[in-house]
């Protein structure tokens, strides 16, 4: 068996997980690193996704994982965590995919929709045949949802959609998109098909970070929709929320991905580079970073377990997921821009991954809540009192 830590296992992380979590692990970080690694500086460059690799995906049970029923492979808190965390240790573009897919798509149809919404879409969305997206930010309502401006009105035999959508990762892949949008007073999900009338992805190009990722706007003009569409179990804004704090889990572990990446490739360089006739391992200040590194990434590894670990006891809050997602994103950037650094001028090219990581890893400092919003989120459950206004 594989290390699942390479070169970092510094509490004895992978001694506290299970067999079959190290065996998922293993399994994926093997499939990814002979079969799609190689190839993402290519569509980071060509700002594309690698989605020959979706049914792939599907197909090692990834997609969804945590989700049980509908043929879905419903694994604990933990090892799902770690199936964002290869993901992510490969690309933030894969991991963002598997975000979307699992948490911000299959799981709102899985916790609030019908029956019939479960059994046309969930196999095929695990299975990877079939794409999805999530439709909740719009161009002026940022980190303030409750101000979008998408309406779906009813009509007696329909309802009628009209309005837009903003960096909606998968968006031009998608087959389905779960969009939220204010019906009355309040706000419901909808599930709508992606060939439905009306509906129209345009794509965002010219990023500078998540180049391997797809990114879309999405516009609604007088989209007709069955009253099936309507998620019957979606209620307000908290269900949105509740998508969002699914998906904000899996970045706390994936973030750590990201770190342990660039950890291994500067401490495999620093190893190897001679500088003045010695390794430049040598040296006080590379090997202080190195330690720095180590002890901040030691630190997440043990917060993100616990966080697994109290999802799965169902004793998880919101305040304890914006913690961490805060906490171990920021640690990923930092560690990624110190990585970059020790690499010194090589640290600019593709072929080596730091510089990749640090810029995907500024998207991910801001989406699914800036890392400002988490922290606020954490200051008003310590303190009572709500910042955000």
């Amino acid at each position: 068996m594989p290390q699942i830590i390479p070169h970092l296992d510094f509490y004895d992380f992978e001694e506290m997980l299970t067999s079959s979590q190290k065996m998922m692990s293993a399994t994926l970080r093997s499939y990814l690193s002979t079969k799609v690694e190689k190839r993402i500086p290519e569509f980071f460059e060509r700002e594309e996704f690698p989605i020959d690799c979706v049914p792939e995906l599907g197909a090692l049970g990834v997609l969804g994982a945590n989700l049980d029923g509908y043929g879905l492979p419903g694994v604990d808190s933990i090892s799902y965590g770690l199936l964002m965390r290869e993901l992510e240790r490969c690309d933030s573009g894969l991991r963002s995919f598997g975000s979307v897919q699992g948490a911000l798509v299959m799981y709102p149809i899985h916790a609030f929709g019908s029956e019939e919404q479960k059994e046309e879409w969930l196999p095929k969305l695990g299975q990877g045949t079939a794409i999805g997206c999530f439709g909740l930010t719009e161009a002026d309502g940022g980190s303030d949802p409750s101000a979008m401006k998408t309406r779906c009105e009813d009509k007696g035999d329909h309802y009628l959609l009209n309005g837009s959508k903003m960096w909606i990762t998968n968006g031009n892949l998608a087959d389905v998109a779960v969009v939220w949008a204010k019906l009355g007073d309040g706000i419901r999900g909808f599930v709508v098909p992606m060939k439905t009338e009306g509906v129209t992805a345009r794509r965002m190009k010219g990023k500078m970070s998540l180049r391997a990722s797809v990114t879309s706007e999405l516009y609604f003009d007088k989209v007709k929709l069955p009253k099936s569409a309507l998620l019957p179990k979606s209620e307000g804004l908290k269900s949105a929320l509740a998508c969002l704090s699914q998906a904000r889990y899996g970045i706390a572990w994936g973030a750590l991905g990201a770190a342990e990446s660039c950890f291994t490739e500067a401490l495999d360089y620093v190893k190897d580079r001679i500088l003045f006739a010695k390794p430049l391992a040598s040296f006080q200040l590379i090997q202080k970073k190195l330690a720095t590194m180590a002890t901040d990434i030691t630190q997440a590894q043990l917060l993100a377990l616990r966080l697994g670990q109290l999802k799965d006891s169902g004793k998880l809050h919101f305040a304890q997921i914006s913690m961490a997602k805060q906490a171990n994103v920021a640690m990923a950037l930092r560690t990624a821009r110190e990585c970059r650094d020790i690499l010194g001028a090589n640290g600019i090219m593709l072929e080596y991954k730091s510089m990749r990581h640090m810029c995907n890893l500024e998207s991910v400092s801001t989406y699914e809540g800036t890392n400002d919003i988490h922290s606020l989120i954490v200051g008003a459950h310590l303190t009572g009192i709500p910042a955000f206004s």
